[in-house]
């Protein structure tokens, strides 16, 4: 058997041997007594050089958990992105860089770890009256990053909140003082937001938020969706009105300039005309000078030879044809007056020789015969 084995004797495992269990009464009162003797409590039941000795062991046990603790939370590691603000009695004492840094345990001091490297961002959107009075609905985006930590944590009570009413008051500001049409089609948005982008940090450096922004983007500009139909029919309004204008503006250019070279060449025509005129009076003047001077030389031969050059001139233009009847023989017709107007048919009317009366014969026509004809011989 095991209980038997040489040199420890026979000893029955289910004996007690003689020694009896410790009561848990007992234990429990000794460790109030303790308690008590190290509060400053009565006398327990035990001596006092026992409370001595169990006081000055859980002392030492105290000291030691406490000097351990204060130990761990005087140290303290910061991380390249971060900062550390440490407080004294709940206030600010000093900013901790990154690395490893001491500091007093609490309640003496405390630190409050806050990332500045970070990109924060937070997106919003909201309805604006523009400076025509029509509303406009923007959806935008906002990436901030801790400028300065210790006005990040007590300076303003919620960062973000505060960024967010910024923005809008912002964006109020600058969307009030443009007209629905510039922002929404693009001509001044990006006006709007460079402004919008100032007003909000000028804002956030007023309240030593300890905030800067880094980006401050529209993602999306529309009208209301209540009026998005009729704000539709008024640019399809619009985009009429630019595609008639623009055509009347093509009319124009055309018409003008024909107008314009019409106009040219009745002014030339008319300054051709007026130097034809000028000219012709002129040359006109210096014949009748040149007549004049001839005429003081032969006055006779002169008027004779004005007199038959008026005359061909006269008998040139007339239809008529006039024939010498009381002379005798034969005559030949040649009707000149037809073939100077072109009346007629175009016959020849060939006359036949003189009556003894002296009237004139006429034959019937031959368009066979030669068109020459002989005068009177």
């Amino acid at each position: 058997m095991p209980w038997k084995e040489p040199g420890k004797g026979e000893k029955d495992p289910w004996s007690s041997g003689g020694q009896q269990p410790p009561d848990l009464e007992e234990v429990f009162r000794n460790v109030n007594d303790r308690l008590k003797s190290i509060f400053g409590g009565g006398g327990g039941r035990r001596s006092d050089s026992d409370g001595g000795r169990g006081g000055g062991s859980i002392l030492s046990v105290v000291a030691v958990a406490l000097l351990l603790w204060g130990g761990y939370d005087a140290v303290h590691i910061i991380d390249e992105a971060e900062q550390g603000v440490v407080l004294r009695f709940g206030a600010y004492s000093r900013t901790l860089d990154p690395g490893i840094n001491l500091t007093l345990p609490r309640p003496f001091e405390t630190v409050f770890k806050v990332n500045v490297s970070s990109v924060r961002s937070l997106e919003d959107r909201g309805h604006m009256l523009t400076e025509d009075e029509n509303l406009v609905e923007i959806n935008y985006k906002i990436q901030f990053r801790v400028a300065s930590s210790q006005d990040f944590l007590f300076k303003v009570r919620s960062p973000e909140s505060t960024v967010r009413d910024a923005a809008e008051s912002a964006l109020r500001e600058s969307v009030g003082t443009n007209r629905l049409d510039a922002i929404h089609e693009g001509t001044q948005r990006e006006t709007v937001r460079l402004e919008a982008f100032r007003v909000l940090q000028e804002t956030l450096d007023r309240y030593q938020a300890g905030v800067l922004v880094t980006q401050f983007n529209f993602t999306d500009v529309n009208v209301p969706a209540q009026v998005r139909e009729a704000y539709s029919d008024v640019i399809r309004a619009r985009e009429d009105r630019e595609r008639f204008i623009e055509e009347a503006r093509v009319h124009a250019n055309s018409v003008v300039p024909e107008a314009r070279g019409a106009a040219a060449r009745v002014v030339q025509e008319a300054e051709g005309y007026k130097e034809a005129t000028v000219a012709l009076a002129r040359g006109e003047a210096q014949r009748f000078s040149l007549l004049l001077e001839e005429y003081r030389k032969a006055p006779e031969i002169t008027r004779k030879r004005l007199y038959l050059q008026t005359m061909e001139s006269v008998f040139g233009r007339s239809r008529k044809v006039l024939l010498d009847a009381d002379s005798s023989g034969n005559i030949l017709y040649l009707p000149l007056d037809q073939l100077i107007g072109g009346a007629g048919s175009g016959r020849v009317m060939i006359p036949s020789t003189g009556s003894p009366d002296g009237g004139v014969g006429v034959d019937s026509p031959s368009p066979s015969r030669d068109a020459r004809r002989e005068g009177r011989q």
